[in-house]
């Protein structure tokens, strides 16, 4: 199938096949004609597969049929991101997917100062990204008004939940107008999302494209068992091995992911750490160096690492294991991309290895296992 058979216009078209799209990935064949038809939609698709432009594609199409036909000011169409990273991913596609339309559209977040926000929101966008946080915010500064909006979009909201903005979700629910359409996007589907969705959704059309809990089949996925001493030695040798490769390295905390890149600097392989307590500018300044390839590893926390977008990121390094399984699954997803193939590499200290065994108890499968030094016997 092709996005013409898709029935996009041509002024989307023209923007998306400059940005090399041909044929839709099967989320996106799956929920744009359910978009268009203005029903909402509960969509469950591993990440990587393309979630971001099978809502804002539709949601572009239709706000720009609904302007040439009508003028009303106001933000007509909202998307709740939960990380500054990944709002700015999806506000970086819709300008892709935008260009040749009418449609305005404006991004806020926390961590920046406000007032550029308020000149923005003042010069008037159709389409809002948003974190939760500062959006309540700027609501309860009178800055925002949300009473005509006709389309919203909930994205990772698996993970908005984790981060604990339930509350402020439903506040900002509360403002909206109850007839809208609402599309419900994770790349898990715990029990807390489906009650969220009783509520918000209406007759909702579920599209599950690929089992929730298996990263896309392109990804080779290795863990090697190794001491916490050699963690560093493991890592050097993969990056030197890995030679002119991008890399993403997940560390559990801030100040690991500072360490990590000191030894790295040592060992004469330059990175850059991505966390919460970096600057927003700083964090802006590392995703894009890494995006362009003038930084070949960046060494990130989870929070820090979701709005990491590249398609052809060829691998995932798991320096430390995240304490829920779940996660993994969003860490190696950063890889594989857009059908391209990935490998995603775990290191497994011996306190780790209750972890690794939920994992492949959620994802149903095993990862291929690996001794570092090799000479150690397979436990």
């Amino acid at each position: 199938m092709t996005f013409e058979e898709l029935n996009i216009i041509p002024s989307i078209l023209k923007a998306i096949k400059e940005k090399g799209y041909i044929n839709p990935t099967q989320i996106q064949e799956e929920a744009i004609p359910v978009v268009l038809a203005k029903k909402d939609v509960l969509g469950c698709a591993q990440t990587g597969t393309g979630k971001t432009a099978s809502y804002a594609i539709p949601v572009i199409q239709l706000l720009q049929l609904e302007t040439a036909a009508e003028k009303r000011n106001g933000i007509k169409a909202l998307i709740l991101a939960p990380t500054r990273e990944l709002a700015l991913q999806i506000s970086e596609c819709i300008d892709d997917y935008a260009k040749y339309t009418r449609i305005k559209h404006g991004v806020i977040f926390g961590g920046v100062k406000q007032q550029p926000q308020n000149e923005m929101l003042r010069r008037g966008v159709d389409i809002l990204v948003a974190t939760p946080g500062r959006l309540l915010d700027m609501m309860n500064q009178g800055c925002i008004k949300l009473n005509q909006i006709r389309y919203l979009v909930l994205d990772e909201a698996d993970r908005m939940l984790d981060m604990g903005f339930i509350h402020d979700i439903k506040k900002i629910l509360s403002k909206l107008p109850v007839n809208r359409q609402t599309l419900l996007f994770s790349a898990t589907m715990p029990g807390a999302i489906l009650s969220l969705t009783k509520s918000i959704l209406k007759k909702p059309v579920n599209i599950n494209v690929t089992p929730q809990y298996s990263p896309v089949e392109t990804i080779e996925q290795l863990v090697y068992f190794v001491e916490k001493k050699d963690k560093n030695s493991l890592l050097i040798s993969i990056l030197q091995k890995a030679e002119n490769q991008s890399v993403l390295v997940f560390s559990r905390t801030k100040h690991n992911a500072n360490k990590i890149v000191r030894k790295l600097g040592i060992a004469g392989i330059a990175s850059e750490a991505l966390h919460g307590n970096k600057s927003q500018t700083s964090r802006q300044n590392a995703l894009s160096n890494f995006k362009s390839g003038k930084t070949r590893v960046i060494v990130a926390t989870d929070i820090a690492s979701r709005g990491i977008d590249i398609n052809e990121l060829p691998m995932v390094i798991n320096y430390d294991l995240p304490d829920v399984a779940e996660t993994y699954i969003h860490r190696v997803g950063r890889t594989g991309r857009a059908g391209n193939t990935g490998t995603a590499v775990t290191f497994c200290s011996q306190d780790e290895r209750k972890l690794v065994e939920n994992i492949q108890k959620l994802m149903g499968k095993k990862m291929n296992k690996k001794m570092f030094p090799a000479k150690q016997k397979t436990v």
